[in-house]
């Protein structure tokens, strides 16, 4: 049983008291801290929190508690994370970690110095479709990955330190973009050096100073290519979707719109809908179960069931240090308008070669291309002479 001092009682604090204490959880905030002393009251009071404050550094040495879980706004984080390390406690942060690679290996050092459990909050990593995607992915069945597309766009973010960058760190890119990194990751292996990164991004819709839409594509040393699209100009909800594809198969999944729960109303929902529906007449897409499908319920059980086998989480803070390095070099492709290196202080995977064209024979003279079955049951060879380099086709029996 875990005693947990909870930072934050925005949108993201709610959800994860409300995962923690769900299920008839033994986990339990113990002392929750806001900058506001409303809403540390409140906070406290809706879901039966003992202690509440507003001095972040008595929050975290609280002497009841052992797990710090930070939920506040970007800047504030490695403020968090040094506080939490010095008091020796264990230390989960949302995403991003740091509004940059410096900062994020910055709070990286602090906790591994001070020898704490840490694990990166990044929850849509743990969706239950992604986890069992990766294990499809694990077991081999799509062969060597190719290409890994992850999209999440919506109408933009619930608070306004989102829109601030000197508060945030960027726009859609570190707000959205880390998301769609991480999965990529996953799906590609961890443990396959991210090389470099290009990427779009514009203020297309809102005024503000940071990007509201962006692309980017992150090439990595086995050949795979990552793409991310964010966007905090989609109406019409939360669209979160990712794509794989492999030598040997495709992954498509659907995680938030259009994945069986409709309803039309004519009178309204008359509440809360969804995270990011834009309102509550015509045709809804509720989510059954709004913690489980976004992964927290499976994030902070990976985490503590970790934190008490004395082991790594799937999620560390290392790994929220390479996004936002990848991050980095996605902005500065913004700037240059070219592929820009990711650049690393610390890469602790394989340094493999890149990866070229897979050779398959077919036979001692000819690499196979393609195998097609035909309309009339025949089939068609594409197949590279090896000995020339030219390509030709045969029809042959089935």
């Amino acid at each position: 049983m875990h005693r947990i001092t909870m930072l934050g009682t925005g949108l993201i604090g709610m959800f994860y008291t409300m995962t923690l204490h769900g299920r008839r959880g033994q986990d339990r905030v113990a002392v929750v801290y806001s900058r506001t002393e409303e809403r540390a009251r409140q906070f406290a009071q809706e879901w039966g929190i003992p202690r509440w404050t507003t001095d972040m550094a008595a929050a975290i040495r609280d002497p009841e508690t052992d797990v710090v879980v930070i939920g506040l706004p970007n800047n504030l984080h490695e403020q968090a994370v040094l506080l939490a390390a010095e008091a020796g406690k264990a230390v989960l942060c949302t995403k991003p970690l740091g509004r940059n690679a410096a900062e994020a290996k910055r709070m990286l050092d602090a906790v591994e110095r001070a020898g704490v459990f840490h694990g990166y909050l990044e929850d849509l990593a743990y969706t239950p479709k992604t986890l069992k995607a990766l294990k499809s992915v694990q077991s081999g069945a799509l062969g060597k990955i190719l290409w890994a597309r992850s999209r999440e766009a919506h109408p933009g973010p619930h608070s306004d330190w989102f829109w601030d960058r000197e508060q945030s760190g960027g726009g859609a890119i570190v707000d959205l973009g880390c998301h769609c990194i991480a999965i990529a990751r996953n799906f590609i292996g961890k443990d396959v050096k991210p090389l470099e990164v290009m990427c779009w991004a514009d203020t297309q819709v809102h005024p503000i100073e940071a990007e509201d839409s962006a692309v980017g594509l992150v090439r990595y040393a086995s050949g795979a290519v990552g793409q991310f699209e964010v966007a905090w100009t989609f109406r019409g909800g939360m669209d979160l979707r990712d794509e794989v594809s492999g030598t040997e198969g495709t992954i498509w999944l659907n995680h938030w719109l259009r994945t069986g729960f409709e309803m039309f109303t004519a009178v309204g929902e008359r509440g809360y809908v969804a995270e990011k529906a834009e309102g509550d007449t015509g045709w809804l897409f509720p989510v059954g179960d709004e913690v489980g499908s976004l992964g927290y319920s499976d994030m902070f059980a990976d985490m503590f069931d970790s934190m008490d086998r004395g082991v790594a989480p799937m999620e560390t803070f290392y790994d929220g240090y390479v996004i936002n390095a990848i991050m980095d070099a996605a902005y500065r492709s913004v700037q240059s308008r070219q592929w820009e290196p990711v650049l690393l202080e610390d890469w602790r995977g394989a340094e493999e070669a890149e990866a070229g064209a897979r050779l398959v024979d077919y036979d001692q003279a000819h690499f196979l291309i393609k195998r097609e079955v035909m309309p009339d049951g025949k089939v068609k060879l594409i197949l590279k002479e090896k000995a020339s380099g030219r390509v030709v086709q045969q029809i042959v029996d089935a």
